[in-house]
């Protein structure tokens, strides 16, 4: 096990403003999960997003992970980030990330207090799926390849229609499933396997926002609703339109979310 080296991509960059890190899904890389966002997140943050290794910029990972070690990552890289200036001194940060982005978050709050001004989950849950599950898809996946999962994801990913609607943006999420290393996937499977903080929210003391979609099917409402209830400055929002990929599927519904919670201190 090791920490994972992450790279960023820069969306909208101005010092001037507040900074947005926003994790990817599991299977996604960062560009077609967050650009259609974009346009309603750049006027109140700086957004820079971060892959999972072996998806989109990020290299693919060479050993397991855990998602305390994913964590670490992305402080690691936060902190290259400051280093080199792209993030100023004393800037508010943010985090918000989708799915395995999501618990990303939870442990980030649970593990590193006070790194980011606030956090939100997205599409999202304290323990996402059994451990049985995730161990078998990475076995599938490691063999096989991350094609396998191109069906059975456009089912699980989508609110009903939304293919249909909008065949460019999930295309491009579909692709970028297609493209992902699938020993690098199998890793972060195997971190989910590890991962649940359900016992841990209580001890938590950052402000976090979870968001889920009315339409997921992986991570339903009531997920978000746990976190809320079992988190001291837990809140939850349910975007109705939404299946498992909120910042695509629905980004304006998205994007205010997080402005209206993370700019109200």
């Amino acid at each position: 096990m090791a920490v994972p080296e992450l790279t960023p991509s820069l969306l909208h960059t101005d010092s001037k403003l507040p900074t947005l890190i926003a994790g990817p899904s599991l299977g996604t890389a960062a560009l077609p999960l967050w650009v259609p966002a974009l346009p309603y997140l750049k006027e109140h943050f700086q957004v820079i997003a971060w892959d999972l290794p072996g998806h989109g910029a990020s290299k693919p990972s060479t050993q397991g992970f855990t998602l305390a070690e994913l964590a670490s990552g992305v402080t690691a890289m936060v902190g290259a980030l400051r280093a080199d200036g792209v993030i100023a001194d004393g800037a508010k940060l943010f985090y918000a990330g989708v799915s395995v982005g999501g618990a990303t978050a939870l442990q980030l709050a649970v593990d590193h207090p006070g790194f980011f001004n606030a956090l939100s989950s997205i599409c999202s849950a304290a323990k996402i799926g059994t451990p049985e599950g995730w161990t078998e898809r990475a076995e599938l996946v490691a063999k096989a390849g991350t094609p396998t999962m191109v069906a059975g994801s456009a089912q699980r990913w989508f609110a009903p229609g939304f293919i249909e609607k909008e065949p460019e943006i999930s295309a491009s999420l579909l692709h970028s499933l297609q493209d992902a290393d699938r020993f690098a996937y199998a890793h972060a499977c195997g971190a989910l396997a590890g991962f649940d903080v359900r016992g841990r929210l209580s001890a938590t003391t950052d402000r976090i926002l979870a968001i889920n979609g009315a339409q997921d099917q992986v991570c339903p409402p009531a997920d978000a609703q746990f976190i809320a209830e079992n988190a001291p400055q837990g809140q939850a929002a349910i975007i109705d339109s939404a299946g498992h990929l909120a910042p695509a599927e629905a980004p304006e519904d998205t994007a205010a979310l997080l402005a209206e919670f993370f700019l109200a201190n």
